[in-house]
């Protein structure tokens, strides 16, 4: 009797884990035939040619292919940058980083002054603009320089660039990927025959899945530009200006290029009084978050302004081109990830500087890219040409 009970719980036991097995393959397969259709849509995305690396390319994917992926990725970001921002007060600074070279003729144009410092006691060069190369007739064409942005946060350094429109030519270029629906695509870097005049190379906007921006590129539409938002445009005279857009979908006939990136943060050298943190300044992060944020001013004379910073909300970016001179002004693309403002000289070939830290390398945009960009030339004598974009 005892072996005959001990050989039936045996059976039952042994029955058991055959079903227990069977229920665990279940699960597994059914979980398997959930997860398929995500694990083909990563391994497409990531086979796919990039300029990215892999880090910020997969949190691309979830952004694109994941469901609410965009709101998972921005709650997440929000928490992290919210936990990581920086604290009051804390050690002074005592140097800049290095931004330019000195000139050999004293830095007593009229246009652009220096920038009024922020602290009493400003660092040695502080918001002084010095060349990046040497002058086109007679002057420079970009200047750069750095300064601290907030008394409250001594640590902070805004990296700026000044473009001199009678001395440069503004192009801009498609990405791989950005805009999506280039008319046309072109050579997602800068083009080797133009690299003799290279003078800077800077990110552009946020990304269109996540704004409702547009662009045109002589004369054909990639995105159609939206009514309301700040649109930096470049003349086919080579003239650039910063307009709120009230017109067509396509920027007509004189305007070589249009790049759209939200509502202007300055105007008529007045911040905008609707500034807020509110998703109307972009669904990224959340906009009274300190993060590294870019954007663009024109000054009143129609040079242009590039500034990227860390740790800043839109509001303070605003600031910080306004005190750099700009009237008008938009703010571009922001994270770590994307921001980048590279100067270049001509020394034995082509020879990159970064301004300022970046996750991207120096190289970047001398390649293919994913995302769309501008780039600075040295403007040539006599009538303008527009490089392409």
């Amino acid at each position: 009797m005892d072996r005959g009970r001990a050989w039936l719980r045996h059976g039952e036991d042994e029955t058991g884990r055959r079903l227990r097995h069977r229920r665990i393959l279940v699960v597994a397969v059914v979980l398997v035939l959930l997860a398929s259709p995500l694990i083909y849509s990563y391994a497409s995305w990531m086979l796919l040619p990039s300029s990215m690396a892999f880090f910020p390319r997969s949190v691309e994917w979830v952004r694109a292919d994941v469901p609410f992926g965009n709101q998972l990725v921005d709650e997440i970001e929000h928490i992290y940058y919210t936990a990581n921002a920086p604290s009051k007060w804390g050690p002074q600074l005592t140097s800049l980083p290095p931004a330019g070279h000195p000139s050999k003729t004293p830095n007593t144009a009229a246009w652009p002054p220096p920038i009024k410092p922020v602290f009493r006691r400003p660092l040695p060069g502080e918001g002084i603009w010095k060349p990046t190369g040497p002058p086109v007739n007679g002057a420079p064409p970009v200047l750069v320089t750095t300064f601290r942005t907030e008394v409250d946060y001594p640590r902070i350094v805004a990296y700026l660039a000044w473009f001199d429109h009678t001395r440069t030519s503004l192009a801009f270029y498609p990405g791989r990927y950005e805009p999506p629906h280039a008319a046309v695509r072109g050579p997602m870097m800068v083009p080797f025959d133009q690299r003799s005049r290279l003078l800077a190379t800077f990110n552009s906007g946020f990304i269109h899945s996540d704004v409702n921006n547009g662009s045109t590129d002589n004369g054909r539409v990639n995105e159609p530009l939206a009514k309301g938002n700040a649109t930096l445009l470049g003349y086919r005279d080579g003239r650039v200006a910063i307009v709120s857009w009230n017109g067509a979908a396509n920027a007509g006939p004189n305007v070589a290029w249009a790049r759209q990136s939200l509502p202007p943060i300055v105007w008529h050298g007045h911040l905008n009084p609707n500034l807020n943190d509110s998703s109307q300044w972009g669904f990224t992060v959340g906009n009274a978050v300190r993060v590294w944020r870019t954007g663009v001013g024109i000054d009143r004379r129609g040079n242009l302004i590039f500034a990227a910073a860390n740790n800043q909300t839109v509001i303070t970016l605003a600031r910080i081109l306004q005190r750099a001179g700009a009237v008008r002004a938009m703010q571009f693309d922001i994270n770590a990830d994307w921001h980048t403002l590279i100067t270049y000289a001509h020394h034995h070939g082509l020879r990159p500087t970064q301004l300022g830290p970046s996750n991207q390398p120096s190289t970047r945009y001398l390649s293919p890219d994913d995302r769309d960009f501008f780039a600075v030339y040295r403007r040539l004598p006599g009538p303008v040409t527009v490089p392409f974009g």
